[in-house]
């Protein structure tokens, strides 16, 4: 399966790595363009055990790129992976979940499962599928999902597999 993770931080950057070594083709997508260029060369910004060598055993599985549009366009399935800092009301800052969908609903050509993985409040989902409604072209086929964030720093790698 040809899967995107928009966001490579702690939770996007492990869950694309191992979705690599499960044998799918990934491309992580984020804005930082030093992050990017780093992890094209091999060099992981976070320590996790044993997420490096997955990397260089599965770097034929995985591309990192900054560009979202260009990241989706041939993926079935989309992973949303953005931070959603809190805002000074205690309330979490859906604005880079907003910002990356509408994003994806705008490239969108063909059926996409859209999921939800970063840390968010319940009905998120459906605030996806709104912005999704709103941007996507006529007739477009999508589903959105949610993928809970279960990661735990020191075995996110295990985690992810097991």
């Amino acid at each position: 399966m040809n899967i995107s993770i928009v966001g490579t931080g702690y939770v996007g950057l492990v869950t694309g790595i191992c979705f690599a070594k499960l044998g799918h083709k990934v491309t992580c997508i984020d804005n930082d363009k030093d992050k990017i260029e780093k992890l094209n060369k091999g060099i992981i910004p976070i320590y996790e055990p044993g997420l490096k060598e997955i990397l260089e055993q599965f770097k034929g599985n995985i591309k990192f790129m900054e560009d979202v549009k260009q990241g989706v366009k041939d993926s079935e399935c989309v992973f949303i992976a953005v931070g959603t800092p809190p805002k000074e009301s205690g309330d979490a800052d859906l604005s880079a979940i907003e910002n990356v969908t509408e994003q994806i609903a705008e490239t969108m050509n063909d059926y996409k499962l859209i999921v939800g993985k970063s840390t968010v409040p319940v009905q998120t989902g459906k605030r996806i599928k709104q912005v999704m409604n709103l941007r996507i072209k006529k007739g477009v086929p999508f589903d959105v999902a949610s993928n809970p964030e279960f990661l735990r720093e020191g075995s996110a790698v295990h985690d992810f597999l097991h």
